[in-house]
Parts: structure tokens; sequence; C-alpha cells
């Protein structure tokens, strides 16, 4: 069974640079491509995408970042892919916010890109390496408000421990392992027996479905 993927970019030379790298790749099968987020929110929900590579600036109507948080209060089950030219920690933590799953940016590789999405298919949260940096800095800073705490949280949250909670609040910012590991100063498999047991508390089989239960999705 082919992946299935929506593009939503409102510069045409992107769009169609976009379309030839899905069609790279006999795995992935194209099923709508949109100029804008008004077509896109009117036409995605009947696609019914796998996932959709989201740019966040499309023109003068509403932009990418609303289009992720319209599309995910009907339809959670979609996974957005935002690719974008934007650096900004507070864009990526709005897209995050509003429901993204995963950030890439525009120059990632083509083979890098089809691998990120494969990634997010299988429940994984692919960053470029860049955003993660950012993420990190964030954290460490307090530069940038975790979406989190804009969030009531989930009570079944409360049976974490604090390091499984801190963990969890890295994993929905979509860090990987070895990055939390860094961060916090602990090996790999420290955190993926975290990571275990948080999925263990919170009755979820995947790290969609525990940031899902953390946002109150």
């Amino acid at each position: 069974m082919k992946i299935s993927i929506c593009i939503v970019e409102d510069n045409e030379l992107i769009r169609s640079a976009m379309e030839q790298v899905i069609a790279m790749d006999n795995k992935y099968k194209l099923v709508g491509s949109y100029s804008n987020a008004e077509e896109a929110l009117e036409k995605i929900p009947t696609a019914q995408p796998n996932i959709i590579l989201m740019d966040i600036n499309l023109g003068a109507g509403l932009s990418g970042i609303e289009c992720i948080r319209i599309l995910k209060e009907k339809h959670n089950d979609f996974l957005f892919m935002v690719c974008t030219i934007y650096e900004d920690e507070k864009k990526i933590f709005d897209a995050l916010s509003a429901g993204a799953n995963s950030y890439m940016l525009k120059k990632t590789p083509p083979n890098e890109m089809l691998t990120a999405i494969m990634e997010l298919y299988e429940g994984g949260a692919p960053m470029s390496g860049l955003i993660a940096r950012k993420i990190i800095k964030a954290f460490q800073t307090g530069e940038v408000g975790n979406p989190m705490e804009e969030q009531k949280p989930n009570p079944a949250v409360r049976k974490l421990t604090p390091r499984e909670t801190e963990i969890l609040k890295l994993l929905s910012s979509g860090l990987l392992y070895k990055q939390i590991a860094g961060h916090l100063n602990i090996s790999s498999e420290t955190v993926r027996k975290h990571v275990y047991h948080i999925y263990e508390k919170l009755h979820v089989n995947n790290r969609v479905e525990a940031v899902n239960k953390l946002f109150n999705r």
C-alpha cells in the first residue's frame, strides 16, 4: 500500500519540484496538490491523505499554520509536515502548537525529505537538524514559551514522573532520542526506557498518540 501525500504550496516552481520528489519513490502516491489554504481546506478531507506537506506562507489568504489548525480540529489522524524557509523559533512553535507533526526546511535534500516522510508515517516526528537545535536552545533559555503551557493538561499526564514529563515535552517538539539524551545528559537507552514507561502509563503505542494525550487532542 502506497503512502498518500498532499502538497500545499503557493509557489508553482517549488510545488512542481515537491511533486517530482514524491514521484521519485514508488512507495508514495500524490493525491492532491494545492496552491492555497482555501483550496486545501475544501479538497484535502475528500483526498484523505496519510501525510500533508504544508508551506507556512501561502500568499494573501490563510497561512499554512492556520490551515493545519483548522484541519486538525476535524481530522486529527492527518499527519502534517511543515516544509518552509522559516527558521525562527516563533514560527516553529506556532506550527507545532497548531498540530504540525514535523518541521522540515525546503533546502533539505530530496532523499532526506523522503526519509523524513517515511519516518513521520511510521510514528516519528522528524525535524531538520537546524530546527532541532533551535528547539533545544529555546527550551534551555526560555526564549520561547512551550506550547504545552497554553494547553489544558490532560489528567492522564499526572501519572508521569517529572523526568517522564520532561521527556514527553521534548518528544512533543520533535526531538530524536539521541537529541533528548544529549540535552538531558543521559544515554539514548535511558531515554528509550522512559519513553516505554510513558507509553505504558498513557496507554498509547507511539509518539503521536502520546503527544495528542499531552495536548488533549
